[in-house]
């Protein structure tokens, strides 16, 4: 007999499971008539492909067969190793090979935090916007979210430390505090003490998601907030994809042993471990220094993409429009006048022959609808430009209508 339903085969929380609205928007914006501020890739012309080569060449010349057959799930040793040298003497982290572990990706981080720290109705704090798919990971295991918002120094700590005040008792606080995704800004030295200090007086964790921590294009550098940690409250996720090439899925999550123990039991039941010839690839690009290399070239190819987009804003869109001026990163957020829904305005930016992603999905309960996030890393310097001219006329009409 023929299955007359697939939804009686799914399980109660498959059911409820949606494909975010930004899939369908990208799918849209990949029209050779739209020029897409929406994603978040990186240019493919930062990946190094002769490199890649190279190394892998090296590599399969020399231990092929390690490279090519299982790993461990803590992941290849001499990479831990590497990553651990790297946050010791660049970012004055303390911290040892045994407490990193390597994921596919930082979303899947994302993920196995999820699965070992939250029950259903746990408070979580998330800032106010947040990174989408973070929510779209902890959405599994259903969450009590608590937004705090955000300004120009990132999470507003004041407001953070009154909810705590009035009883909420998370466990853990998420935060991109670097350059953050989506809008852009840096949670200042100061503020990232003052959490630590909160984590410590209210017994909380914190998730520091740090994919964009190296693209930093003018200002000085600030430690992540890891490295203010004496205590190991802190579990902070790492990511490749932004600083070698994102179709290696690799990322790392590094903390406490007694944490990663947990993960890692959590980890084998997904995929065994990630993807050995990467991670080696990845080793080798570390080792050899390469990746400083790279780095500074990614900085030198973005960075004036970013200038090309503030300037934009800046000759094209109406004065009461306002957007951050990040010092790194991939986005800017923009705010636009109180009566314009972003939202709804979307599908005449797409006509007009530009796309953004609004900003109420970076919301985990309160969207702020006169919001959206711009890109500025795929599209071109003459494409970014011309999109924000197109973008400016969509919301000048809007607040003549």
């Amino acid at each position: 007999m023929a299955i007359k339903s697939v939804e009686n085969f799914y399980s109660e929380k498959a059911k409820d499971m949606v494909a975010s609205e930004v899939k369908d928007l990208l799918e849209a914006a990949k029209s050779e008539d739209i020029i897409s501020l929406a994603g978040g890739l990186p240019h493919p012309r930062t990946f190094p492909s002769d490199l890649v080569k190279n190394i892998s060449c090296k590599i399969l010349e020399e231990k092929g067969a390690e490279t090519l057959q299982y790993g461990t799930t803590m992941g290849f040793k001499g990479l831990r190793e590497e990553i651990a040298k790297r946050y010791r003497n660049k970012f004055n982290t303390d911290i040892e090979p045994d407490s990193i572990m390597i994921t596919a990706g930082s979303q899947q981080g994302l993920f196995l935090i999820g699965r070992a720290f939250l029950e259903s109705g746990d408070d979580l704090v998330v800032e106010a916007p947040t990174y989408l798919a973070a929510l779209t990971a902890f959405e599994n295991f259903s969450p009590n979210y608590i937004e705090v918002p955000l300004d120009e120094d990132g999470m507003k700590i004041d407001i953070l430390k009154q909810k705590l005040e009035n009883g909420i008792n998370p466990k853990f606080v998420y935060t991109v505090p670097t350059f953050q995704n989506p809008a852009g800004v840096t949670m200042e030295e100061e503020n990232r003490r003052r959490l630590m200090e909160l984590s410590r007086k209210y017994d909380f964790l914190v998730i520091e998601d740090g994919p964009y921590n190296e693209l930093r294009y003018k200002g000085e550098r600030i430690n992540p907030i890891i490295s203010y940690d004496n205590e190991k409250r802190t579990i902070f996720l790492g990511t490749f994809s932004k600083i070698l090439a994102p179709g290696f899925r690799l990322g790392w999550i590094m903390g406490d042993r007694r944490f990663l123990e947990k993960l890692e039991v959590i980890k084998q039941s997904l995929d065994i471990c990630s993807n050995v010839f990467s991670q080696h690839i990845a080793y080798e690009y570390m080792k050899t220094g390469k990746i400083d290399e790279q780095i500074k070239k990614i900085i030198r190819f973005y960075e004036p993409k970013q200038q090309v987009l503030l300037e934009s804003l800046e000759d094209y869109m109406p004065d009461n429009v306002d957007w951050t001026t990040p010092e790194g990163g991939m986005f800017s957020w923009v705010t636009l006048p109180e009566n314009i829904d972003a939202k709804a305005m979307l599908n005449e930016a797409l006509e007009e022959g530009v796309a953004y992603v609004s900003g109420h999905a970076f919301y985990a309960t309160s969207p702020v609808k006169n919001s959206l996030r711009l890109n500025f890393t795929f599209v071109e310097e003459e494409e970014i430009r011309e999109g924000v001219r197109k973008l400016a006329k969509v919301v000048e009409n809007r607040l003549a209508s």
